[in-house]
């Protein structure tokens, strides 16, 4: 059985400030998440909405941002300043048109699957031998199931992306909860 052994060094700059996010911050931030969760999760008109506008808002800072390197970054320019305005024309299209975007947004999520469990297959066979390298090849194939299941009707890939979302919002309030009551108690937070 092969092992393998990883070194990690941490360089941290001279008077570079390293101290967490206070409580109150994470208490709400994981609050956030676990009511976009429950929006998300009742799996209605408004989770159909939520999930547009925030893609919709993902858009629009994804292009502001690219626009702004354009003119802060050297070379290829008119790329970033093509695919920051077609970000902000994807974001200003979320905005007027919000259940076309959601129903791309469950199919390119379906195709997501698709990828995603085939990449999982080829890495699990790479790493055949490893302990534990089948747990891999499993979750790949029920990936492509779930793809193919989805993809075959809209109705189903839109129930399946806002059900991932919302459990993934959920995952990530309750760990934040968990990270701020963590470091309340250890007292790393002030």
């Amino acid at each position: 059985m092969a092992a393998i052994s990883v070194d990690t060094y941490g360089f941290v700059p001279e008077g570079e400030d390293l101290s967490t996010p206070p409580f109150w911050f994470l208490l709400a931030m994981g609050v956030g998440w676990i009511l976009l969760s429950f929006l998300v999760l009742q799996f209605t008109y408004s989770s159909v909405l939520a999930v547009t506008l925030i893609v919709g808002i993902l858009l629009l800072l994804a292009g502001v941002s690219e626009i702004a390197e354009a003119f802060a970054g050297v070379g290829w320019r008119w790329l970033h300043l093509m695919f920051g305005g077609l970000l902000i024309l994807g974001g200003i299209f979320t905005f007027v048109y919000p259940g076309e975007t959601f129903g791309t947004l469950s199919l390119i999520f379906g195709w997501y699957l698709l990828l995603k469990g085939t990449f999982d297959i080829v890495l699990s066979l790479m790493m055949h031998g490893v302990h534990l390298w089948w747990l891999g090849l499993v979750a790949g194939f029920a990936e492509i199931a779930l793809a193919f299941w989805a993809v075959t009707y809209v109705g189903r890939s839109a129930a399946l992306l806002l059900l991932w979302i919302g459990l993934g919002a959920l995952m990530r309030g309750i760990s934040t909860l968990v990270a701020a009551f963590r470091l309340r108690r250890t007292g790393a937070v002030a």
